[in-house]
């Protein structure tokens, strides 16, 4: 399995809904630092673990579980430089999803 297009870099993740993330990738791609640099959670980081692999030819999906149980899933076209998020948390009323759409440029 070789190893995804962003592995080794970092990028400005820039979300349509106006939140701003700084992801830093392993060499192998195997190890993500996310940033919140702006919008909701400002400030904030965490390392995680996401399983990714090519799925087409410049498309990798990556998905990982966070510490607060939120389950992420990306789906990042390298050739585009989008990234479509699919989220899943808990509310007080239950499991919710959300899909957002966002661009990536490399810092």
């Amino acid at each position: 399995m070789s190893a995804p297009a962003c592995a080794g870099k970092a990028f400005r993740f820039t979300v349509d809904n106006g939140t701003v993330f700084h992801n830093t990738y392993g060499p192998d791609g195997t190890e993500l630092c996310h940033e919140t640099v702006a919008g909701p959670g400002t400030g904030t980081a965490e390392d995680v673990g996401p399983h990714a692999a090519e799925a087409a030819t410049g498309v990798f999906p990556a998905g990982w579980t966070e510490k607060s149980g939120m389950g992420v899933t990306h789906a990042v076209n390298a050739d585009s430089d989008t990234v479509h998020a699919f989220r899943t948390y808990e509310t007080p009323d239950g499991r919710v999803g959300e899909l957002d759409t966002g661009t990536l440029e490399e810092l």
